[in-house]
């Protein structure tokens, strides 16, 4: 039996947008503008919350996300083999303990409804982050999962 030929075409196909949210009640996407904002503003690397983000958008299903943070990765100097690697990353050697630690949080403060996130996660953690940048790092977690949620139900922005 001869292989199966998937004929690849340059064609794309447009996603429509399900709820335009950000233009039906502005009042609260300026406060998640703000909230957002406020999350950049940390003594974290910008690329070790790209990788944060980009996990959790993934883990989300928000291809919205998972599109502006892996090209804002690359854009920051990440290597994309690492990007690619990203949903294996346990499994790589691509990451630094500090980078695995934040994907860790990473991945049980987006997995709440599997499991609770446990102490053990938050002591590995607080081995390679201050006090400070360990709480930055959760609120950042937090506001990438609140964005993933309402790209991933509403898609209210088109990928170009």
């Amino acid at each position: 039996m001869a292989p199966s030929v998937i004929a690849m075409t340059n064609e794309t196909t447009a996603i429509p947008v399900r709820v335009a949210v950000g233009e039906l009640a502005p009042h609260m996407e300026k406060a998640m503008n703000a909230l957002d904002a406020a999350s950049r503003e940390t003594r974290l690397e910008s690329g070790l919350l790209e990788l944060v983000r980009a996990r959790a958008s993934q883990i989300n299903g928000c291809a919205y996300c998972v599109d502006m943070h892996t090209r804002d990765a690359v854009a920051g100097g990440d290597d994309t083999r690492r990007l690619f690697a990203l949903p294996v990353w346990r499994e790589t050697p691509f990451f630094t303990g500090r980078e695995r630690a934040a994907l860790e949080l990473t991945e049980a403060m987006t997995r709440l409804s599997e499991a609770p996130v446990g102490d053990e996660t938050i002591a590995r953690a607080a081995e390679h982050f201050t006090d400070v940048e360990l709480a930055e790092l959760m609120w950042t977690i937090t506001v990438i999962n609140a964005w993933n949620r309402l790209g991933a139900t509403a898609r209210p922005w088109k990928l170009s």
